[in-house]
């Protein structure tokens, strides 16, 4: 069995700390098997940790689109923000990517409103139904609903922006993933489900604010 994180954030994100040595030392560990690197707006630092680690680091992107937060997995470009939601998934599609929706429905966060995510419903490859850090506005429910009206598959995801809640949430799948199966394995997943709690929670604030004083 193994054990797959399909959203996570690097120190190379705004908001997000994770380094080298936190990834390198949860796939050694057995803590994960698989892990997507899921920068805001960019994808140089996942490219080269997979470099560096193997494949078991997936290139990923969550992309501001215009309506909201999307998701590519297994990109070899990065996408740039500020494109609508079609244009958004086109690009990852052109690229040979996975499109995977994050905290849909959600307002806290950027995550796609309904009508929105309807418009692109046949581009969907992958929908987040439950996210380690929804603590304040948990939305996991509609999600759930939404893909089974769709018959897409589900995730969970750590949506881990730092230690805290690293590594307690988490698809298992039966076979090792590559970009053409991943679907398939996550329509027979189990899940373990967590929350990052309230430090979790707090990371990206955190983060910001100490990269900002730095820079100053």
């Amino acid at each position: 069995m193994f054990k797959i994180d399909l959203h996570t954030h690097s120190q190379d994100s705004p908001d997000g700390s994770l380094t080298r040595e936190d990834y390198r030392r949860m796939l050694e560990s057995g803590g994960l098997d698989f892990i997507a690197l899921t920068d805001h707006n960019s994808i140089e630092f996942a490219k080269k940790l997979r470099e560096e680690l193997s494949k078991k680091i997936i290139v990923g992107e969550e992309i501001t689109a215009r309506e909201g937060e999307i998701i590519g997995l297994f990109l070899s470009e990065v996408i740039p923000a500020g494109l609508t939601a079609a244009e958004t998934v086109a690009k990852i599609h052109e690229q040979g990517g996975l499109v995977y929706i994050p905290h849909p429905f959600e307002t806290v966060r950027k995550g796609l409103p309904l009508a929105a995510l309807d418009a692109i419903a046949g581009q969907v490859d992958i929908i987040e139904t439950h996210n380690g850090r929804a603590m304040f506005q948990n939305k996991g429910g509609q999600a759930k609903s939404w893909a089974e009206a769709h018959g897409k598959p589900t995730a969970v995801s750590s949506d881990a922006h730092g230690r805290a809640g690293w590594g307690k949430t988490y698809n298992i799948v039966a076979a090792t993933l590559t970009r053409e199966n991943l679907a398939a394995l996550l329509a027979n997943a189990t899940y373990q489900k967590g929350f990052v709690g309230a430090r979790g929670v707090l990371y990206p604030k955190f983060n910001r604010a100490r990269k900002k004083f730095r820079r100053a």
